[in-house]
């Protein structure tokens, strides 16, 4: 139970800020906690994302019932409203599938290979210097907004946001980054960057853990202490986000943990 206490408490803060939640529960589970297969370990981090998907969904709120309005009258929609559904669809379309593809490659590599915990530490730790070297070159000098998505936006931020399935490689880091590679500015990067997860992270537990996964009190616990950070965080951190760059905190943070596997 205190394991899933404290990585759901570590989810619902680190979801919101662009240093790999992801990477940081794999590091903390096969370092301090029972060691287990990567890919159950993803599948158990995956559900507690199921914790901020609804946090961020009472957030969105507004977003995602236009969204969901959308789907049941497109032709009656604005147009920005049009161009977001469009573009989540084809994001969570090629995320989707990239990301499923990638997780099965490093699961294979994984059982292939004997990966060990200080071995793959050591590789969270050069995926978390990617991704911070990533938002050291991304810039907020955009002033596109969400009425200028077009279908290249689409497919780069489905690459980026399929890539992220590999630990360390932080979802909220590389999409927004991306976004303001591509101009857009912070405030509405920072939006479409978290309406881009909620459909992925949903459809991620429906394939993935809804037919093989064993669920628990433990589980159901950890998924309670997501939301409820999560929702209590969500608004703080997602204006710090906006104003600090954490590319050099992900990158010193990538560095000391492959110090501390040498």
């Amino acid at each position: 139970m205190l394991e899933q206490i404290i990585l759901g408490t570590i989810q619902g803060i680190a979801e919101w800020l662009p240093v790999s939640s992801e990477g940081i529960l794999v590091l903390i589970k096969t370092n301090f906690f029972a060691e287990q297969g990567l890919e159950e370990a993803i599948k158990q981090i995956l559900f507690l994302h199921l914790g901020t998907f609804l946090a961020a969904l009472v957030y969105f709120r507004k977003d995602v019932l236009s969204l969901i309005k959308t789907l049941f009258n497109y032709k009656s929609a604005n147009l920005e409203t049009k161009k977001i559904f469009k573009f989540l669809i084809i994001v969570t379309s090629i995320s989707g599938l990239l990301g499923f593809v990638l997780l099965k490659i490093f699961v294979g590599l994984e059982s292939e290979l004997f990966l060990s915990s200080k071995i793959l530490t050591l590789i969270i730790g050069f995926l978390l210097i990617v991704t911070g070297v990533l938002q050291l070159k991304s810039s907020n000098r955009g002033n596109k907004k969400t009425i200028d998505l077009n279908n290249k936006d689409s497919l780069l931020l489905g690459l980026m946001q399929g890539l992220t399935v590999l630990p360390g490689l932080s979802r909220s880091g590389l999409t927004i980054s991306a976004l303001l590679l591509r101009k857009f500015n912070s405030k509405d990067a920072l939006k479409l960057s978290f309406l881009m997860s909620l459909p992925i992270v949903l459809g991620g537990n429906i394939i993935l853990n809804l037919k093989y996964f064993t669920f628990s009190i433990d589980l159901i616990i950890g998924l309670v202490f997501s939301f409820v950070f999560g929702l209590l965080t969500i608004s703080l951190l997602l204006k710090i986000a906006k104003k600090i760059n954490f590319g050099y905190f992900v990158l010193i943070f990538g560095l000391l943990v492959i110090i501390g596997c040498l």
